[in-house]
């Protein structure tokens, strides 16, 4: 567990092979209009805990490099924090899928974001 420190993307982080879970502060400066939290606040929460999910799954001696990310915006963020799951979809040899649920402090969903990654040397990769 990391200890939240002011600015970071990941105020909590809990991360293991088949799971990496972070949260995010609602915090004025990290809004938009109307004290929405910006989309892309969202974002970087979820590329950081997916990125570091496909990470623990690489093969040794491997890097990765994300090949795409698509996010789906289903609620508005006006306070409290953001949770966050990222679990694996697919391990393959060249590439990692991971799908990070974001929710609000009521457990409602708020965005879900699929990222594919690619595997970069190691023993399965290229």
């Amino acid at each position: 567990m990391v200890s939240e420190n002011e600015g970071t993307a990941a105020a909590d982080l809990a991360a293991a092979v088949a799971e990496v879970r972070g949260r995010l502060a609602w915090a004025q400066e990290r809004c938009t209009t109307a004290g929405i939290m910006h989309g892309g606040a969202l974002m970087g929460l979820a590329d950081t805990l997916g990125g570091l999910c496909a990470f623990l799954n690489l093969p040794p001696g491997a890097g990765t490099a994300t090949i795409s990310s698509s996010t789906v915006f289903t609620r508005a963020v006006r306070e409290g924090e953001v949770s966050a799951i990222s679990r694996p979809l697919h391990i393959g040899r060249t590439t990692i899928a991971v799908q990070t649920d974001l929710a609000d402090v009521a457990g409602r969903r708020v965005a879900q974001v699929t990222q594919v990654q690619a595997v970069l040397g190691g023993d399965r990769g290229r």
